[in-house]
């Protein structure tokens, strides 16, 4: 039992101490802070299609040694910008923001990566779907970094409203098992599963894309059987890496 809990808290520990020597690296201010564009999104005024991308990075301070901020642009087709949604903690007014940075900036200095990409003529149905998941987004007026509800609260919602993204949200996404007290229990963010979280403090998620990641103070450590893979706090994952969903959604 001794030797079971020193491997349980060097997993734990462990990934934490690479996550936080990583992000240590960058100790600039917020105000000098990279936030230009990755390159990562299709340039709208040359791309007819419909396209929804999903991004995350690191997240900003202290902050990022634990946890990353997600959001999601979207276009329409013939549309000739993205417009993005996220929930952010500062600026005044309700936590979730549209159009509150560039589609694909980094995120103050941490480059972001995509999480899902859709694009063709079903991706209209996706948007409707997406942007009714944002309208019904229950804390639009509430923000606390942890244990939620914050921004990866904001995605792992919509990623259950919208369950063909089938959207495996990493396991440093602290916020992501956010649930009211009174909802406990709810499908696991992908949508291939069910969760068990009290308030994002304690919990287990079972979902053919999350495998098995239990919750303890918010810090998240699972198996992905699908991609074979340690989910770990801080660093996310050790292993395969997550496959990015880049899909051409069939039209109805």
């Amino acid at each position: 039992m001794r030797i079971f809990l020193w491997i349980l808290a060097a997993l734990f520990l462990v990934p934490l101490a690479f996550s936080i020597a990583r992000g240590m690296a960058y100790d600039g201010s917020w105000r000098d802070a990279p936030r230009h564009s990755a390159g990562l999104a299709p340039d709208p005024t040359k791309t007819q299609e419909a396209v929804v991308q999903i991004y995350t990075a690191r997240a900003f301070s202290w902050r990022g040694y634990v946890a990353t901020h997600p959001w999601i642009i979207i276009k329409r087709a013939g549309a000739k910008q993205f417009d993005r949604y996220e929930v952010v903690g500062w600026g005044g007014g309700p936590s979730l923001k549209k159009n509150y940075a560039l589609p694909d900036g980094y995120w103050f200095g941490a480059e972001p990566s995509i999480m899902a990409e859709y694009r063709g003529p079903g991706t209209e149905q996706l948007i409707d779907r997406i942007e009714a998941a944002i309208e019904t987004y229950p804390f639009k007026d509430r923000y606390l970094s942890w244990p939620g509800p914050n921004s990866n609260t904001f995605l792992a919602h919509v990623a259950r409203e919208v369950p063909e993204l089938r959207l495996d949200i990493p396991a440093n996404a602290i916020g992501k098992d956010y649930r009211a007290w009174d909802a406990p229990v709810a499908y696991a963010p992908s949508g291939t599963g069910v969760q068990l979280s009290l308030l994002g403090v304690a919990g287990l998620t079972l979902g053919v894309e999350e495998g098995v990641e239990v919750n303890v103070l918010g810090l998240n450590l699972g198996i992905d059987f699908l991609r074979p893979a340690l989910r770990v706090p801080g660093l996310g994952r050790i292993g395969f890496p997550e496959d990015v969903a880049r899909e051409t959604v069939a039209a109805d």
